[in-house]
């Protein structure tokens, strides 16, 4: 299974979030981590203590956040947005259109962005 692993500096505070993308939590190894899976995917939350969050042999500590993102196909990009919106979550931009469809990247509460993805139908 293609297995995502996010920082997030709260995994409480993220669940909400991805239950609402329809991730399902099947695994939970103490505060800071949890696997969640969606349509084949495995997202792995690692809070602060684990061992994705240390510091690295050359000093850099891992973060939230960047650009590079998992993408979620919604059948309606509107509808999702409201949604999010409503439950408190921030975007990037707004949605935009290109050849295959529309997109808008939402942050999840730690600042990963998640793309969603609206195919262009027909």
């Amino acid at each position: 299974m293609p297995t995502v692993r996010y920082l997030v500096h709260d995994v409480d505070a993220a669940l909400p979030f991805y239950a609402a993308l329809g991730f399902k939590q099947v695994d939970r190894w103490g505060p800071p981590f949890a696997i969640l899976e969606r349509q084949g995917l495995a997202l792995w939350l690692s809070g602060p203590g684990t061992s994705a969050a240390r510091r690295t042999t050359d000093g850099a500590t891992p973060a939230p956040g960047g650009w590079n993102r998992i993408v979620i196909e919604v059948d309606d990009l509107d509808a999702t947005i409201g949604h999010l919106r409503a439950a408190g979550a921030r975007f990037r931009n707004d949605p935009v259109d290109g050849p295959g469809g529309r997109q808008a990247l939402a942050e999840d509460p730690s600042g990963n962005p998640v793309e969603l993805f609206e195919p262009t139908t027909g």
